[in-house]
């Protein structure tokens, strides 16, 4: 492996802010395996609460607001990006977002610095302006994707990129969402703070962001027609979205009926052992999902997934037909409706049978082994990088 070519090398990664998310934590993983490789890790970024990891492992923040959207500011921090490039002696420049693109590819171009951008969301333009605003991602001399469904989407709209694609999916830490490294004081403890009395029922848990396009709805409205009524939604992350939204999912319990059936829940503080009280996760987005890192981090615990079929959730759950690989794929577009195939979907799970489960667990784990690992996604990642820098000398 050719990442020898990076021992002494420094590359910059961009981003508008350094919060929780998955963009952040792929840009930690990325750091901490420059470093390992003999690299110096340095990260502009606006500041937030993952700084201070980031410096721990040894990488270097510069606090600079990249995330501003605002063109009349760009020159002046523009200016300061590139004396930052210059005085940290940048080698290469990997950009994770487009406010940020439009602010440092000039800046890395004029000091003839590779670049590479990674494209992290759904990549579509429906007008001009938009179109244009997204066009700064595909001026790099690499472009990584995170999934197919958005390799589709950049190479519909703009076809001459295709070259310079490459499909990195995002990882998941498998030491750390491993079924067998997770005590049962922590899955206690997960308990207590989401609420929820371990073996009192069944368990569908849906993690997510408190946002309406993740699929709570819909998801209340499938305990409607759930065949195993003692099941309980969970809805870890509802409860830190605000009144408004608390408010509409609310009135949807209660126009249910479903009082007693459905949870709403804090985001979870341990989500490996959050995710081992669940007996079925799912990820119900209503739009696909860029890629989805919680179908794959059910998968490395052994739960399993259900999740429409559209997006990364297509490509990173295997369904059968006969029973399920991995997970479940209900149809979004299902002629009965959503909620009536997403149920069906949930009740198949429900219903595995313990050596059926068991099979289930093994290959669900295997399967994110062989393609979805933490170890995998830098490797990439980094494989490019000097790639890169060699083209680029």
């Amino acid at each position: 492996m050719a990442l020898t070519q990076l021992k002494g090398k420094t590359i910059l990664q961009i981003l508008p802010r350094l919060e929780q998310g998955g963009v952040e934590r792929g840009t930690l993983e990325v750091a901490k395996a420059i470093i390992k490789a003999g690299g110096r890790a340095v990260v502009i970024s606006s500041g937030g609460g993952l700084v201070a990891s980031l410096r721990r492992m040894g990488a270097t923040h510069i606090t600079l607001p990249v995330e501003r959207k605002n063109p009349f500011y760009w020159w002046w921090i523009r200016r300061q990006v590139r004396q930052a490039m210059l005085q940290e002696r940048v080698d290469l420049v990997h950009i994770r977002s487009r406010a940020p693109a439009w602010i440092a590819m000039a800046a890395a171009r004029a000091l003839k610095l590779p670049v590479i951008t990674t494209i992290h969301g759904r990549f579509q333009a429906h007008n001009p302006f938009k179109r244009y605003y997204n066009s700064i991602m595909l001026r790099a001399d690499y472009i990584i994707v995170i999934s197919d469904y958005i390799a589709g989407l950049v190479r519909a709209h703009f076809p001459n990129a295709t070259p310079r694609i490459t499909r990195i999916y995002r990882g998941v830490d498998v030491a750390h969402f491993d079924a067998d490294a997770i005590t049962a004081q922590r899955v206690i403890n997960a308990a207590q703070h989401l609420g929820i009395i371990p073996g009192h029922k069944k368990i569908v848990m849906l993690p997510a962001r408190p946002s309406l396009w993740k699929g709570q709805k819909v998801m209340i409205e499938a305990m409607a027609h759930l065949t195993q009524h003692d099941a309980l939604l969970v809805l870890v992350g509802a409860l830190s979205g605000g009144a408004g939204f608390q408010r509409e999912l609310m009135d949807t319990i209660a126009k249910l009926g479903l009082e007693r059936r459905v949870k709403l829940a804090p985001l979870s503080i341990d989500m490996p052992a959050a995710l081992m009280l669940a007996d079925v996760v799912v990820m119900p987005s209503l739009t696909p999902e860029p890629f989805g890192r919680v179908a794959i981090e059910a998968q490395a615990v052994g739960r399993p997934v259900v999740a429409f079929d559209h997006g990364g959730a297509a490509e990173s759950v295997i369904h059968e037909e006969t029973g399920g690989e991995t997970g479940y794929l209900a149809q979004i577009n299902d002629a009965r409706g959503a909620a009536v195939a997403l149920a069906e979907a949930v009740d198949q799970a429900l219903a595995l049978k313990k050596t059926a489960r068991k099979r289930l667990i093994v290959r669900a784990r295997q399967h994110v082994l062989d393609h979805f690992t933490t170890e995998q996604m830098v490797a990439k990642t980094l494989r490019l990088y000097a790639d890169a820098i060699k083209t680029s000398t």
